[in-house]
């Protein structure tokens, strides 16, 4: 995979890995893990937002995963941009279609159209990684997770 765009490593570490985040619900998760993300201007805005994509198609896709988002951008700078990794107290029915339920959460807010495709490559081929889902779903510590995502993309041309 090419170099280009943002890193996933960046855009965690901008917007953090959560653990133990409460809800029994998609939507309550999202409530919780908006009020933990640092510096973030308009909670509620970013929050209608990820409600509504989530309202046209749930975003699980599949292995454990979802990856809700705004369906447009919410924010305009670059340096705003970020992902944040949150795993729920306990997995949930988040629609998926291979039945699954979700144990892990990838929020992701870019600022483009363009910068969201580039992250969302990115968290698509790591999602496909087994040794990526092994740490999710193992819970492994946030610094094993960004360490093995950092020397990934290091690897990149």
């Amino acid at each position: 995979m090419e170099n280009q765009g943002p890193n996933l490593s960046t855009f965690f570490r901008r917007g953090g890995i959560f653990y133990a985040v409460p809800g029994a619900q998609p939507r309550s998760v999202l409530v919780h893990l908006t009020g933990l993300l640092p510096g973030l201007a308009d909670r509620e805005e970013l929050l209608q937002a990820v409600f509504e994509r989530e309202d046209l198609m749930p975003t699980a896709m599949g292995n454990g995963i979802a990856l809700p988002h705004p369906r447009n951008p919410v924010i305009h700078r670059e340096e705003a941009q970020f992902a944040a990794l949150a795993f729920p107290e306990n997995p949930l029915d988040w629609a998926a279609l291979d039945g699954k339920p979700v144990h892990s959460v990838i929020l992701i807010v870019s600022a483009s159209a363009k910068a969201h495709l580039s992250v969302l490559q990115r968290i698509t081929f790591f999602c496909r990684d087994g040794e990526f889902c092994r740490l999710l779903e193992s819970r492994a510590p946030a610094e094993d997770i960004l360490g093995y995502v950092e020397k990934t993309e290091t690897g990149w041309i």
